[in-house]
């Protein structure tokens, strides 16, 4: 497994992602995923399976120090002792005294940017986070965290796959050495019998989705956490190592349409700002 180092991360990139999974299915997916070989695990307090997540660690021979454990602080716990308490509550849950990884999860409609960075940063000065990041922000507000507020982000998570052109939030990190974590890299599923995808799958041996998984993880910079249930969709995953695009590979793939936003909730914001 290829393990992105920048700025003190030790962060695979190939992560599991946990939404939507609750309950025992949850414990039972991330106790495979841990048992089949992944080390990078990512939840947040609005799933509502930290409890989960927390007892697969528990209960799972690999040891915690060899685990990259992400969760999130939602948007309306961005106050100073309101994302402290949100801090204990999942560290309690998650069964660990420590994150590798604690992300403001959506920017807060209104919300006072720097006054919400500082009090993550004064988080990070306690030493039960060892790294923060920002999750869902538009480059105006990420290089304003970065560059105004000088705020030490080391990751930035954010939709991104085959059918969503991220470049100039991808450029922007990798300027700054910044590592980016794509979420819903197989589109929900919609990559899953995606026409083009299927013809460069084809002369791989390979699925449309490993094809789509593998163009994110040939980035430099670029970890991907797709959510996988099932034992067969995390074998099938961590097989997409094996697959080796080339230049007209590509070329068909940045030749898709690039404007499919699958998550924008209402609270989303501008992201053209």
């Amino acid at each position: 497994m290829t393990i992105i180092t920048t700025n003190g991360l030790h962060m695979p990139k190939l992560g599991l992602g946990t939404f939507r999974l609750k309950g025992e299915e949850c414990v039972a997916a991330v106790s495979g995923a841990l048992d089949r070989g992944y080390q990078h695990l990512d939840t947040a307090k609005m799933y509502a399976n930290e409890e989960a997540v927390g007892e697969a660690m528990a209960n799972s021979a690999v040891a915690r120090s060899d685990i990259h454990l992400t969760t999130k602080v939602w948007w309306d716990s961005l106050a100073p002792d309101a994302m402290q308490r949100s801090l204990d509550d999942s560290l309690a849950k998650l069964r660990t005294d420590y994150l590798d990884l604690f992300l403001i999860h959506w920017p807060a409609p209104g919300m006072d940017l720097a006054a919400a960075l500082h009090a993550i940063m004064a988080i990070k000065e306690q030493g039960m986070v060892r790294n923060i990041g920002v999750c869902n922000f538009p480059l105006g507000m990420f290089r304003r965290a970065v560059e105004e507020i000088q705020a030490p982000i080391v990751v930035h998570q954010f939709e991104y796959h085959v059918l969503l052109d991220q470049t100039p939030l991808v450029s922007y990190a990798q300027s700054r050495n910044i590592a980016v974590t794509a979420y819903c890299p197989l589109a929900q599923g919609r990559l899953a019998d995606h026409p083009s995808l299927a013809t460069i799958a084809t002369k791989h041996k390979a699925s449309p989705a490993q094809i789509a998984l593998k163009w994110l993880l040939d980035q430099d910079g670029v970890t991907a956490i797709p959510k996988a249930g099932r034992a067969e969709s995390q074998l099938a995953n961590l097989a997409a190592w094996d697959v080796t695009l080339d230049d007209l590979d590509r070329a068909a793939i940045a030749a898709l349409p690039k404007a499919e936003r699958f998550v924008n909730p209402a609270f989303a914001p501008d992201w053209a700002a």
